[in-house]
């Protein structure tokens, strides 16, 4: 599986930004995907996650109430809706694939199966 992460940008403090996931492969629908994000100076960090049947979802404390994480199985796509974005939320954000979605929320960002490259996302206040 091929990831390609885009969407980010500038935007203002309480803004909104939705940034896509694009896979290739024809197995997009059996993995688990999760978005992750890394700012200067600061170690990755675990943003949201989505089953592979999109029935269940899970947030970062962070940004719960903030983001959605969805995805499109048929489009080979996962989404992250971003509202109320702050400064702090200023990251390079990448999508991640993995079979277990508790690899994904886990913390053990080398067991993850599948990365993709990340897009900048700048929150300026």
């Amino acid at each position: 599986v091929q990831l390609q992460a885009s969407g980010g940008g500038l935007v203002q403090a309480g803004g909104s930004l939705r940034l896509s996931c694009a896979a290739s492969g024809r197995s997009f629908s059996s993995y688990a995907m999760g978005w992750f994000r890394q700012a200067p100076g600061k170690e990755r960090e675990f943003v949201a996650a989505i089953t592979w049947s999109g029935d269940s979802t899970y947030y970062a404390e962070s940004v719960k109430g903030r983001f959605t994480i969805s995805r499109d199985n048929a489009k080979n796509t996962v989404y992250l809706q971003m509202n109320s974005l702050k400064p702090e939320d200023t990251a390079v954000y990448s999508c991640a694939a993995d079979v277990f979605i508790a690899t994904l929320r886990g913390g053990d960002y080398d067991g993850i199966d599948y990365w993709g490259k990340g897009t900048q996302v700048t929150v300026s206040s």
